[in-house]
């Protein structure tokens, strides 16, 4: 399996003898890689590689949020087209093909079988039959088995499909539908199957996980949900990420502030800081709100802070760029992800006068470098400390270190610990261990095991 240009190679356990051999390819977000592992789940019968050309079955669960996530799912669908072997079966499934199903289906005669967001649980029926399936809901998790991928500690948790938000930007509930969140029962039994498997750190998302539980009228819950996680025996770690602003109140960063098991971990994308331009990017909260809910998350001890801007939504002038590049210089995030505003059919921002794309560029080279300080301030603050880290394997400059994430920190997102010394022999991957950090070089910190967590 391949997710985000990196590559897995997973032998499954099958009480059936294998009937072929299987490549996917989970493009875009982590919800994307959930439910590829949904499929895998279906799909325990097949034999996993690496190899193209050695498949019999090749899976694209595509992106279609922003209009780079859709030229990458058309290139790979493409690349996986060209390099398949004749006689295998080329699916194409996930959101770009939800959007745009029947552009796709007649644009590309490549592709074997197509299908959406509804199925993911009826892969293996689709194969079976050989026919296209578009059910008409969104596929919603419940007590499917999945294969979890990359990792033997850390696992994604979804906890809800849709959104009931309405930013102008997003065309995501146009083809994601509205808000429907799993049973907090569903969730815990999932957990307590991971815990017993040996997965002992936890991300809860979903597309507004601040919202979970809204649809049933319960506001808040995602404090329900960190009360049962608690108390579940083996859960070391947890973060919940993709807090909305107008959904996360002080009550629920309390509650995150006084939980043992889930970090201070505050994932909240803002997009923008000026008042115009979260009126117009419909935002529901303004700079206010937002400053109050940052300040709180910010005073937490050891806290960590995520977020998320648009640089160039139609009606953002200099006056209010400049507004959100002091923001962001003077307020410390962790870790800033920037992206160019991108023209999506089917929101209210595809009518407004757009910002040139000349500008645009000029704003996010400008922008980046402020990202650049804020975040290199944030890897030099780690410097000298005792940190809790779980080996991932050979890290990202070689077999001369081990590769290590911080407790705290999101999988593969948020940074690496190259460790290059170690007083215990015999490193286990997903063992969990007590580092001290010496240096930070090139946005990688590098630091020496001590002893077990």
């Amino acid at each position: 399996m391949a997710h985000k240009n990196k590559k897995s190679t997973q032998t499954l356990e099958s009480r059936s003898k294998k009937i072929g051999k299987l490549h996917l390819v989970s493009l875009g977000c982590n919800k994307n890689l959930v439910d590829s592992e949904i499929m895998l789940g279906r799909l325990s019968n097949y034999e996993l590689t690496d190899k193209i050309s050695d498949a019999d079955v090749i899976i694209v669960n595509t992106c279609g949020f922003i209009a780079s996530a859709k030229e990458e799912s058309v290139r790979t669908i493409l690349e996986m087209a060209e390099g398949k072997k004749e006689g295998s079966t080329l699916v194409v499934t996930g959101c770009l093909m939800q959007r745009y199903r029947e552009e796709l289906m007649r644009e590309l005669p490549e592709v074997d079988l197509f299908t959406g967001v509804g199925d993911y649980d009826k892969i293996d029926e689709i194969l079976l039959k050989k026919q296209n399936l578009f059910s008409p809901d969104v596929y919603l998790q419940s007590s499917e088995e999945r294969v979890i991928t990359g990792s033997n500690y850390h696992a994604y948790i979804k906890i809800s499909e849709g959104c009931n938000q309405k930013c102008s930007f997003c065309a995501i509930p146009t083809f994601k539908g509205r808000l429907k969140s799993r049973s907090l029962e569903n969730i815990v039994a999932e957990v307590k199957s991971l815990v017993a498997k040996g997965y002992y750190d936890f991300s809860f998302l979903s597309q507004d996980s601040s919202s979970w539980m809204r649809d049933n009228g319960v506001s808040d819950g995602l404090i329900s949900l960190i009360d049962a996680v608690e108390q579940i025996d083996g859960i070391k770690s947890a973060r919940i990420l993709y807090l909305y602003p107008s959904t996360t109140t002080t009550k629920l960063i309390e509650r995150i502030i006084a939980s043992k098991v889930f970090h201070n971990y505050f994932d909240m994308p803002i997009q923008h800081i000026n008042d115009k331009m979260l009126k117009i990017m419909k935002r529901g909260s303004g700079e206010s709100k937002l400053r109050e809910l940052l300040v709180q998350m910010r005073a937490a001890p050891n806290s960590f802070l995520r977020t998320g801007i648009i640089v160039g939504h139609p009606g953002e002038g200099e006056a209010e760029f400049e507004a959100l590049c002091e923001f962001l210089g003077e307020f410390k995030f962790d870790r800033i992800s920037a992206f160019a505003y991108s023209r999506e059919e089917d929101t209210d921002a595809y009518e407004m006068e757009q910002v040139a794309t000349k500008t645009i560029s000029q704003r996010l080279n400008k922008i980046e470098k402020i990202i650049k300080k804020s975040i290199n301030e944030s890897f030099q603050n780690c410097v000298g400390k005792s940190v809790i880290a779980s080996i991932e394997g050979e890290s990202s400059e070689g077999e001369m270190f081990f590769g290590a994430k911080m407790d705290i920190w999101d999988k593969d997102i948020d940074g690496e610990i190259l460790i290059n010394e170690s007083e215990i022999d015999d490193l286990e991957m997903g063992g969990r261990y007590v580092c001290e950090v010496s240096e930070c070089v090139d946005s990688k910190l590098v630091a020496k095991v001590v002893k077990r967590a």
